[in-house]
């Protein structure tokens, strides 16, 4: 039975989903309710308030995925690490999102997309020149003024 002072010391009774009711809902292919993308930023995001123990999973879920034609949901992710991670939470986190958004056809993607590292800057003049993209106005001060970086 649900207790207000659990309730204010933010414990709440979880629903759990069995790993029989998550096969259920994995395997079945009844609802098909249309839903939004801020329908699914706020599953996604009730979703990562159970990982408070596992912060690299969570953190790995931080973005939300973009939906695709069929439902299909497409997370960006950085590595394969991260997709191993997702890979043990994935039929949970799949069936919970089908359950929520009443969409048994919703099925979960993950797209890994390396970032490209900028290369690191060590002269003065490098920093300079970098500080110059942001603001060229710096190149007319350094000419006005006739500075360098001497040393």
């Amino acid at each position: 039975m649900p207790s207000i002072k659990d309730a204010l010391r933010g414990k709440f009774e979880e629903e759990t989903i069995s790993a029989k009711e998550q096969h259920q809902i994995y395997t079945t292919a009844t609802e098909s309710e249309d839903f939004t993308a801020e329908d699914l930023k706020i599953k996604w995001e009730q979703f990562l308030v159970r990982l408070e123990e596992r912060p690299n999973l969570r953190s790995t879920l931080s973005n939300v995925p973009e939906i695709k034609e069929d439902y299909k949901l497409v997370l960006e992710i950085e590595n394969r690490i991260q997709d191993d991670l997702i890979s043990s939470i994935k039929p949970e986190l799949v069936s919970y999102l089908r359950k929520e958004l009443k969409n048994s056809k919703i099925e979960l993607v993950t797209l890994i997309t390396e970032k490209v590292k900028g290369r690191l800057i060590y002269t003065d003049a490098e920093k300079f020149d970098e500080m110059v993209k942001k603001n060229p106005n710096l190149a007319l001060l350094k000419q006005t003024f006739k500075l360098d970086f001497g040393g």
